[in-house]
């Protein structure tokens, strides 16, 4: 398992922690300083069944200073929203938990990381 982390968040330290309370084995990667390229972005999209805008924080100054909220959100418009995610990861949703089996979750509830250790 790999699990896509900030530090300063709270949702993503409690993925961290329940993932080693079960006794997970995982990799921490922390996508600010190592953010993920267009085709890892993408494949991670496909493994959770989302599009870049679905996990977009759409709240963020660096979303609001591109004017994100009056993007198309559509499939022509996929590889705009990849390149502004990777460009800025600081928009991209948080924990991403991804596993060897392919599956992936954004954790931001315990319930959804748990989902994961079944």
């Amino acid at each position: 398992m790999e699990i896509w982390v900030n530090p300063a968040c709270s949702k993503c330290r409690s993925a961290v922690s329940l993932l080693d309370e079960a006794g997970a084995h995982y990799t921490v990667r922390k996508y600010l300083e190592d953010p993920p390229n267009e085709r890892e972005l993408a494949e991670v999209l496909d493994r959770l069944g989302l599009e870049p805008w679905d996990i977009t924080r759409t709240g963020e100054e660096t979303a609001k200073r591109l004017e994100i909220g009056t993007w198309e959100r559509t499939p022509a418009e996929r590889p705009r929203w990849i390149q502004a995610l990777v460009a800025n990861p600081e928009l991209i949703q948080r924990p991403i938990i991804t596993a060897d089996d392919g599956t992936a979750v954004v954790g931001r509830t315990p319930d959804a990381v748990a989902s994961m250790l079944r």
